[in-house]
């Protein structure tokens, strides 16, 4: 018998006795006074047990089946289930094996056959929390995870991932290599499915800026370090009037490093369920099940309702923005470019050309483009490199006043030449 119900037992055996009344009794116990009434007449035929409600100790009545228990064990058991928590394996249930079932009673079901074992959550260091963007579209988180993926069912793959600061709204993409042509492709597909945001969010990582050594001493005095040249991404960025926010730490971009560990516990699993062995299942699987289910379920509304998104106009050429970009010097109406020689269509020739600085675009397709003042020009690749003029080479001539040097030594041997007295003679002889 709990508190609650001692205290309820005491309360009717003061109004049985007259004690109090049976409008005080209902107050005390917070019921009506026609419950108090029945609650007496059951207190006269049953004693102290009418306090107890009757289906104590009897299994209920909505109570599953023992047949649908031990299905959904035997199913939960299997190798491919292995680590599913009650909430995941209570949706693949119902979605794959039809079986409907609570989260909590199959987390009942799960510690009972040794399958799930309850952790106490650990304290972890607070970080002060930073409050949402208003608008979908003013900040744009942008990282990149590293993760045994295929569970060594295949090679080594990365995700890429952006979600909006907002609404958490995602779009990622499994990679081979964590590259500037990976990403770019990825920033691709954001920009012309959503447009162009305010800002993007990222790590200091190499492809975003360019690294530069400071001695500590110059870092007390507060000098300001050396200004570097933008790397190929935040050149990007800038044509496309998007502003680069660098995270100084990862909990700064903490939306986007939750998001990677719900990945590697629910995206891993649900991989190693489908059987995904390769990056383009993993791809078709993000695709069609997590991204779907991601934006469906963990999405938030702005505080705003207008997109912060800007769209692309026709001054933003994609290929041409996202693509590895050098200035090279015409020479003879030549552009050099990664060991070839390019030469310039005649009808691209124009006053100005020859000796200006032209902007080579390697593009993400292969493809290279030559730009002068805006213009594209049309270039072809020389079959036979036109050789270059050897440098002269400058030849140290004596100096006519110089003294000459004396030959008498000339092919002289210790072994086979003449006597001392024969060498004087000799001498004397040429002088």
């Amino acid at each position: 018998m709990t508190q609650a119900e001692r205290d309820r037992l005491v309360a009717l055996k003061k109004a049985k006795k007259k004690l109090i009344t049976q409008k005080q009794a209902a107050e005390e116990i917070g019921v009506t006074e026609r419950h108090v009434r029945r609650l007496l007449r059951k207190l006269r035929r049953q004693g102290d047990r009418a306090v107890l409600h009757e289906l104590r100790g009897r299994p209920s009545n909505r109570k599953l089946p023992a047949k649908l228990e031990q299905r959904a064990i035997a199913i939960l058991s299997d190798p491919v289930y292995r680590g599913f928590g009650p909430t995941l394996a209570a949706e693949y249930l119902d979605k794959r094996h039809r079986i409907q079932v609570s989260k909590e009673t199959l987390r009942r079901w799960m510690v009972q056959a040794g399958l799930w074992k309850a952790r106490p959550r650990r304290v972890v260091e607070v970080h002060p929390w930073r409050p949402r963007r208003s608008r979908c579209g003013e900040l744009v988180q942008w990282d990149t995870s590293t993760h045994d993926w295929l569970e060594g069912r295949g090679e080594t793959i990365y995700l890429i991932s952006m979600i909006d600061d907002a609404t958490s709204r995602l779009l990622a993409r499994f990679v081979r290599h964590d590259t500037r042509e990976e990403n770019m492709r990825l920033l691709w597909a954001y920009l012309e499915r959503f447009g162009r945001p305010l800002a993007f969010y990222t790590d200091k990582a190499g492809m975003f800026q360019v690294a530069v050594k400071s001695k500590r001493q110059e870092q007390r005095q507060g000098r300001d370090r050396m200004e570097m040249p933008p790397t190929q991404i935040a050149r990007a960025l800038g044509e496309l009037g998007i502003v680069w926010i660098p995270a100084h730490s990862p909990q700064a971009k903490g939306r986007v490093e939750r998001q990677f560990q719900t990945a590697q516990d629910r995206l891993v699993k649900g991989m190693r369920v489908a059987g995904v062995r390769t990056m383009e299942q993993a791809n078709a699987y993000l695709e069609a099940e997590y991204l779907p289910w991601w934006n469906r379920t963990l999405t938030v509304e702005p505080a705003q309702a207008d997109d912060a998104h800007r769209p692309l106009g026709k001054e933003h050429d994609l290929a041409a923005i996202l693509s590895h970009v050098e200035q090279r010097q015409v020479n003879n109406y030549t552009v050099r470019y990664d060991g070839k020689l390019y030469e310039i269509e005649r009808q691209d020739i124009r006053v100005g050309l020859r000796g200006a600085e032209v902007r080579v675009e390697k593009r993400l397709d292969g493809t290279l483009a030559v730009r002068f003042q805006g213009e594209c020009l049309h270039i072809r690749l020389c079959s036979q490199p036109a050789p270059q003029a050897p440098r002269p080479v400058k030849v140290k001539m004596p100096h006519p006043k110089a003294q000459r040097k004396s030959e008498w030594m000339k092919n002289f041997s210790v072994r086979t030449g003449p006597s001392l007295r024969q060498a004087i003679e000799i001498s004397n002889a040429r002088s």
